[in-house]
């Protein structure tokens, strides 16, 4: 597996002056640059793809939205470079409205976990009092915790805080994690 998905912490950070498509830089736990991430503008689907840097020479991954309108999107992430498909993520639609949880599902459409926002309380002051309260998101696998997700007190810059360091096992693969939160990412940026 490439390098760029082996770290345990990364900075998932939404470029702010982007003209077309957002842009999405990803740094590991010392701060230097990691991934680049582009979603592709002009779009009726989602079509979101991370390089290896940001001259976007070299593909890494694509996270593609299986249809143009969907409240329960599901996004297929494959690994540009061999073009195995890696899983999917899919939003839990009517959930989400109160509290987000995506589903991690492995290649062959199996539920393997989740993502869930940390409290009912705290999703529901989050979107009916203020958008300044940090989202922080558990990750689920076999009902263990594997990662954690944690937002940023920003409300300006979109930026995401990963730690894979529950993951001992290596049970989730980094591509599929960093895959989601990417695309957590664009998603609560046309949200908001």
């Amino acid at each position: 597996m490439n390098p760029k998905f082996t770290h345990t912490q990364y900075l998932v950070r939404k470029q702010i002056m982007s003209l077309v498509g957002a842009k999405i830089d990803i740094f590991d736990s010392s701060g230097q640059p990691v991934l680049f991430s582009q979603m592709k503008a002009f779009k009726l689907k989602e079509d979101i793809r991370l390089f290896a840097d940001d001259t976007m020479q070299d593909e890494l991954i694509s996270i593609q939205a299986r249809s143009v309108i969907d409240f329960s999107a599901t996004y297929d992430v494959v690994d540009s470079t061999t073009g195995e498909r890696l899983g999917s993520l899919r939003r839990k639609g009517m959930k989400s409205m109160l509290k987000d949880e995506w589903v991690i599902m492995d290649s062959s459409e199996t539920e393997v976990g989740l993502i869930k926002e940390d409290s009912p309380l705290m999703a529901l002051l989050r979107r009916f009092l203020t958008n300044l309260i940090p989202q922080k998101f558990h990750v689920e696998m076999g009902g263990e915790r594997v990662a954690l997700f944690k937002q940023d007190l920003n409300p300006f810059v979109g930026k995401l805080n990963l730690d894979f360091s529950l993951d001992t096992g290596n049970r989730l693969d980094r591509r599929l994690g960093l895959a989601a939160a990417v695309l957590m990412v664009v998603i609560e940026g046309q949200q908001g």
